[in-house]
């Protein structure tokens, strides 16, 4: 590639999810990312794409909203495209409720889940019997069934996108010129330079370990009880995460923490209790200081954009922020909440 129309400096899911939206629309694109495609917390195990709860109904639900039902379609063209696959399923989820005086508010939900997210998705209680033994446990026998939520497998969605931008004519390398419009998707240490740069902190890097284990559950819902994720993979694997850790010496090091996460899993859901563990994982997540993905004109360098701090909903959100950024750069056309503009982490 002799030029560039659109340069995105950070091969994650974000910078990767750009290039594909640019690159479907005909853009010259390149990516550079040194440490090469999702070498950071894009390359986890995690994968649970799962919704905010549908009351107190904001414009960051509704861009999640909208991008969890773009997923649908959108991880299906990227399989298409590159011929892998993302691990992607709409097998919703698992809540337990623990507390009887927490069911009148789960039900009330079911009409905001009605009202704000229409025929699209529902939100439900169930008995816990009903799920079988595929369940978290429930102290009042009650579960919150949601099919909204979806689930991913980080590592091969990541490579499926980027086999897909470079099957489009687009280029991924560890140099290259900065060309055309440059956007900056470079994770929590972009977050921290920039950061550095301006005298305050705009957002930050939150650690985060995750474990795979050998058991095979396709074509289940994904579980969230005590604060755990737990995601059956379709390739027969299930995904336990993940600590969430503000300080830490080592980015990439998985320690006892991790440990004790598995074993507050194994004794959580039993089910799980003699399943091996395959892989430890351990990555830096990036995180806006308003907790929202931060988008649109760059903070620091002039006619440049930013497309960073997914944090714990960045695969849920990339579609639909590929989707927004590659209008904004190639168009002009701007879609982007003011809740994740630059300037909201600012003030």
């Amino acid at each position: 590639m002799a030029t560039a129309d659109v340069t995105i400096l950070g091969a994650g899911v974000f910078g990767l999810s750009i290039a594909f939206c640019c690159a479907q629309r005909g853009a010259r694109v390149r990516v550079i990312d040194p440490a090469g495609i999702a070498s950071g917390s894009s390359g986890g195990i995690v994968g649970a794409l799962a919704p905010h709860t549908p009351d107190l109904w904001l414009p960051k639900k509704q861009f999640q909203l909208e991008s969890l039902l773009y997923s649908r379609s959108f991880w299906s063209e990227v399989e298409t495209m590159s011929g892998l696959p993302t691990g992607f399923a709409n097998h919703g989820r698992l809540q337990p409720i623990n507390e009887e005086r927490l069911i009148a508010l789960a039900l009330s939900r079911v009409v905001d889940a009605a009202q704000n997210w229409g025929d699209v998705a529902v939100w439900e209680v169930i008995s816990a019997t009903k799920a079988g033994e595929w369940a978290p446990p429930s102290a009042t026998g009650q579960l919150i069934h949601d099919t909204l939520s979806a689930h991913i497998h980080p590592q091969q969605a990541t490579q499926a996108l980027g086999q897909a931008v470079e099957n489009l004519g687009g280029v991924i390398t560890s140099a290259g010129a900065r060309q055309g419009a440059i956007v900056d998707a470079r994770g929590w240490q972009g977050l921290v330079e920039i950061s550095e740069t301006l005298g305050q902190e705009i957002g930050n890097g939150v650690k985060g370990q995750a474990a795979l284990l050998d058991f095979a559950r396709p074509g289940e819902p994904q579980l969230f009880a005590d604060g755990l994720h737990i995601v059956p993979h379709l390739d027969g694997t299930v995904a336990i995460g993940s600590t969430s850790e503000r300080y830490f010496k080592s980015p990439t090091d998985t320690d006892g923490q991790l440990n004790d996460l598995i074993a507050k899993a194994k004794k959580l859901f039993p089910v799980l209790r003699d399943a091996p563990v395959l892989a430890r994982w351990a990555g830096v997540r990036p995180r806006a200081s308003t907790r929202a993905p931060m988008l649109g004109a760059h903070p620091v360098n002039p006619g440049w954009f930013i497309a960073n701090g997914g944090f714990k909903i960045g695969f849920g959100m990339a579609p639909k922020i590929g989707q927004v950024m590659a209008a904004l750069i190639l168009d002009g056309e701007d879609h982007i909440p003011d809740d994740f503009r630059a300037s909201a982490s600012m003030t």
